[in-house]
């Protein structure tokens, strides 16, 4: 049954660009540091290829801020890939000043295998233990950003974590079906049921939506800050669409406001942090829209 949920999930949720907007390849013929084509390495960038659950290797890249408190897991959205976020990346690492580690999907990108619901959750999941391996990353020096379907892996991520310093949620889904059809119940052949997810995180959440998001209306964003258990003062901006929220002044403003409350947030869950669970799974220029619809 779960494979029949991933075709269904497949034909529905994911558009990988054609061909991908970028190579991976190794320094000095081939002996070097893995580098991504159009990436200049003065720009502080480690590539790193992960090996999934799944046994899928996924792109990795780990953006250094020198100064950095946090680190920002980031989960782009479902039509673009690594080579079209080098730009966003870079604004956001500078103005917030965190460390960034993306990655591509199964699927997307440099990444092999194919894209379905349950691999998105092993990719993160193999991101997450090399952030902790080859960084030291802490849970509570950790914040997960989720971008459209993005959304998705980074709630399956939130809920295995209880030490999170935060979690963010940019143009985030209810669930799969729910873009597509205004239901009022889960059904099994569902995907992403992040309405379901959002009431397990135990950190503070903000929701960052536009309110004229043609896409996954507003309303998504608004009920997933409503069942949030911590919920941080949420961004809702006006005239904003699915695609073009970073163009907006305040976009940048309210998060830097977010990462400045999160450093003075005292750590009450810190005693009770834990590492992530084996699986239980059974199977603008640089910002890439959601798109729901048969192919």
């Amino acid at each position: 049954m779960g494979n029949v949920t991933s075709s269904v999930a497949a034909r529905f949720a994911f558009f990988p660009p054609e061909p991908a907007t970028y190579e991976v390849f190794r320094e000095r013929g081939g002996e070097g540091r893995l580098c991504l084509s159009g990436l200049p390495p003065e720009n502080n960038v480690e590539v790193h290829l992960v090996e999934t659950r799944a046994g899928n290797r996924v792109v990795a890249t780990f953006w250094r801020h020198p100064n950095a408190r946090f680190t920002l897991l980031y989960s782009h959205g479902n039509a673009a890939d690594l080579g079209q976020m080098f730009d966003l990346f870079l604004r956001l690492r500078a103005h917030l000043r965190v460390n960034i580690m993306s990655y591509d999907y199964s699927g997307y990108g440099g990444s092999t295998g194919k894209p379905s619901e349950f691999n998105t959750y092993y990719d993160i999941e193999a991101v997450h233990d090399c952030l902790k391996k080859e960084y030291g990353i802490r849970q509570e020096d950790l914040i997960l950003y989720g971008q459209s379907v993005g959304s998705g892996p980074t709630l399956h991520l939130a809920t295995r974590l209880q030490g999170l310093r935060g979690v963010v949620l940019h143009g985030a889904i209810l669930s799969g079906i729910r873009v597509l059809y205004p239901v009022k119940v889960t059904f099994w052949f569902d995907i992403f049921k992040n309405i379901n997810k959002i009431q397990q995180v135990d950190c503070p959440v903000l929701v960052i939506h536009g309110t004229a998001d043609g896409i996954v209306e507003w309303t998504h964003g608004k009920r997933l800050w409503e069942l949030s258990k911590e919920k941080y003062d949420p961004l809702w901006i006006k005239g904003g669409g699915h695609c073009n929220l970073e163009a907006y002044p305040e976009y940048i403003r309210h998060l830097r406001k977010f990462i400045s409350a999160m450093e003075k947030l005292p750590l009450v869950r810190q005693a009770q942090q834990s590492s992530v669970p084996t699986s239980t799974i059974t199977e603008s220029k640089h910002n890439k829209c959601l798109r729901f619809g048969k192919r």
